[in-house]
């Protein structure tokens, strides 16, 4: 091992420590590294020689990649082993991992912000078939030029509907929105949560939303996703896609879209400090919520309870902006980077399997039907995921899809920072005040520590 790979996982094994729940990238630790191969070098390797070791980042998606893992060992002989990370656990995981023998030889980033941390680590991918594949550039994260990083899926999410139950609503005496079409506005939802709230019993529920938990498995909901709504809203107005500074404008309007969603939950505030990812999809699942913001990405597990023409989904709106034509969340902070420390057999074989995945008849289905991914290859089957077919409906009614740009934050350190300051605020040690300073002033000095 390389001194200096030794002191950059030094310093990953510290960072995951302290960041808990963060969405790391790639890199690797191995000893039977070869390095990176320059861009446009003709990659050296024998895939029939090699092995695949995939480090997933999605646990709903776990049983899938596993059965894809022996469909293609299998047909290819070539062997795959697939671990799943459990939830909020990625970076303790991937850097635990890293620092093995036998390391993962695909993984993923989350972005820009992730690359800039593990890009050293990430082999070139610029001439791989899979770059080629990709139906838009746009998808390639990049460093210096080169291709490091591949998008894998674009998701969407929003705020999850019951639609039996919304509509029951709507045919009420008490209710002031007759049409789930006209909740269209933070007004609208504000007015529907809160008559919901005021008469649960007679729908027969325990809240409007469910708990927005602030356990590790859940905080991510409202620390990144949530907490996408005023970065790019600001971003929108400045016309940046980045900013190194701040100003909040749109924190007042975070502030009355996260009291909206605790002040009308099956829970009371104080208690959301333990609750749960699991308890929220249990609580939505069971129809003892009208409301759950989450993605695409639960549609699986949804699915097993409500039928398609039974969910719906809807922007999270926040008061701000052209509310008419706002659309939902779409976008990915999904890129799968192969690891540049492993063996040139282990490359030419990861590079091979995951090429296929996304362009075989099989590895395609799998995606599509399995996974219920919506994938940006050219080969892509389309998702039978009724929550993504809503996203597709209101882009081709003219809405515009909201960005993704928490791949922006600058750091997982940041992002608790922000969720400590959430949780101490919805269980009444804390003020706002306080939100807003983990959320600009720690924005400018994380952002500083990243130029360092």
């Amino acid at each position: 091992m390389k001194k200096t790979h030794l002191k950059r996982a030094s310093a990953l094994v510290l960072a995951a420590l302290m960041a808990g729940t963060a969405l790391a990238g790639c890199g690797g630790i191995s000893s039977s590294g070869s390095g990176s191969a320059a861009s446009g070098e003709e990659k050296k390797g024998d895939a029939s020689k090699g092995k695949v070791y995939y480090l997933n980042f999605k646990p709903e998606q776990d049983e899938a990649w596993q059965n894809l893992a022996k469909e293609y060992t299998k047909a290819k002989g070539v062997e795959v082993t697939v671990k799943t990370a459990a939830e909020g656990t990625y970076e303790q995981t991937l850097t635990s991992e890293m620092n093995k023998d036998n390391a993962p030889t695909l993984f993923q980033v989350n972005g820009p912000v992730g690359l800039a941390k593990w890009g050293e680590f990430c082999d070139d991918l610029t001439n791989s078939e899979i770059a080629k594949n990709l139906t838009k550039e746009d998808f390639a994260l990049k460093e210096d030029g080169k291709i490091k990083g591949i998008a894998y899926v674009i998701e969407t999410y929003g705020i999850i509907y019951n639609k039996t139950l919304l509509q029951k609503y709507c045919d009420s005496d008490y209710a002031t929105v007759k049409k789930i079409d006209d909740i269209n506005s933070f007004d609208k939802l504000k007015t529907v949560a809160e008559e919901i709230q005021k008469n649960k019993e007679a729908l027969g529920v325990e809240g409007a939303f469910t708990s927005a938990g602030m356990d590790s498995s859940s905080d991510w909901r409202f620390k990144t996703h949530l907490a996408n709504l005023p970065i790019y809203f600001e971003y929108k107005d400045d016309n940046v896609s980045d900013k190194k500074e701040l100003k909040g404008t749109y924190l007042d309007n975070y502030k009355n879209i996260f009291d909206l969603y605790i002040n009308n939950s099956t829970c009371k505030p104080t208690e959301l400090a333990s609750k749960t990812g699991e308890n929220a999809e249990t609580e939505f699942k069971d129809g003892k919520a009208v409301f759950f913001q989450n993605g695409t990405w639960e549609y699986d597990a949804i699915s097993k309870s409500l039928k398609d023409d039974e969910m719906g989904m809807l922007p999270i709106y926040i008061g701000a902006g052209d509310e008419a034509t706002q659309g939902l969340c779409t976008g990915t902070e999904n890129y799968w980077c192969v690891n540049t420390n492993a063996s040139d057999d282990d490359k030419a074989a990861t590079l091979e399997f995951i090429n296929w995945c996304v362009s075989s008849e099989e590895g395609t289905k799998a995606m599509a039907e399995k996974m219920n991914f919506t994938i940006p290859f050219n080969a892509a089957k389309e998702s039978k995921n009724a929550l993504v077919k809503i996203d597709t409906e209101l882009t081709k009614a003219g809405k515009t899809p909201v960005s993704w740009n928490f791949t922006t934050m600058p750091s997982e350190e940041w992002k608790n920072g922000v969720g400590a300051a959430l949780t101490q605020y919805a269980a009444g040690t804390g003020d706002w005040d306080a939100v807003k300073k983990a959320f600009v002033d720690n924005w400018k000095t994380e952002k500083a520590k990243a130029t360092e």
